[in-house]
């Protein structure tokens, strides 16, 4: 298995896609730090480590799922436009085993920008001068929650990848999240549950509370039950693609 996910690393070198998920974050992190910015100059009281990462948290429900379809779209592409499907299972090699590989590699490169955003995060406070020490459970829980819906959401974005060979559907299916997951704090919770991608907020360890004048960034705890959902909606999503790849006519 390691030498298939090493392979899956292989054949994506000359993608330059670890260039692309910086390039993306990089005007994710510099808007929510103008955002954050704006947002001190005219309180003082935001200056605190849960404004940022109530930032970051809200602007990842419309960036990474465009990123997560970008990446895992030119991860499983190359077997679609070099047919190279029947050369991989000719080589015994089971395609329940490749489904894993592309899996593993998709979210690897997503967890190194995860823990980008992590560091970016950590360089704006203290050159801001947030008080307090630094939040370490806060950002932990920050890259929990943002990672476990974000293997929900690459489970199902690979399984459109790898089932329709024309990758414009995935895209599409990618800024379609984006959307959703930008307009999910609009929605009530009962509402917006239905959709993986607004879950990047409701799994973020900070909320808003909005004022008439201004508002507080207030610590929330992640009930187990959301965390549950999550974790089945991931296994559902990989296990009924897996089943549906593997068991296509190549």
């Amino acid at each position: 298995m390691i030498k298939i996910v090493g392979l899956e690393f292989f054949k994506i070198r000359r993608k330059k896609i670890w260039i692309m998920i910086l390039l993306f974050l990089l005007v994710e992190m510099l808007w929510a730090f103008l955002s954050t910015s704006r947002s001190i100059s005219s309180h003082s009281d935001h200056a605190v480590w849960e404004s940022i990462i109530f930032s970051v948290s809200s602007m990842n429900g419309l960036f990474i799922p465009i990123i997560s379809a970008i990446v895992v779209s030119r991860i499983c592409d190359m077997e679609h436009k070099g047919v190279t499907w029947k050369m991989l299972v000719a080589t015994n090699v089971d395609r329940r085993q490749l489904y894993a590989a592309k899996y593993i590699c998709a979210n690897s490169l997503l967890l190194f920008g995860i823990l980008t955003q992590m560091l970016l995060m950590i360089v704006f406070g203290l050159v801001k001068g947030f008080p307090r020490d630094l939040p370490i459970e806060l950002l932990i829980r920050f890259m929990a929650g943002t990672l476990l819906t974000t293997l929900a959401v690459t489970a199902l974005q690979q399984w459109i990848s790898l089932a329709i060979k024309n990758q414009t559907f995935s895209l599409c299916l990618g800024m379609l999240g984006g959307f959703i997951g930008m307009t999910a704090g609009l929605f009530p919770a009962a509402f917006r549950h239905i959709f993986i991608w607004a879950y990047y907020i409701d799994l973020s360890p900070v909320i808003y509370l909005y004022e008439e004048s201004s508002g507080t960034y207030m610590v929330q705890s992640v009930g187990s039950g959301i965390v549950v959902i999550t974790l089945l909606l991931t296994v559902l999503f990989y296990i009924a693609g897996n089943i549906h790849v593997t068991r296509q006519e190549i």
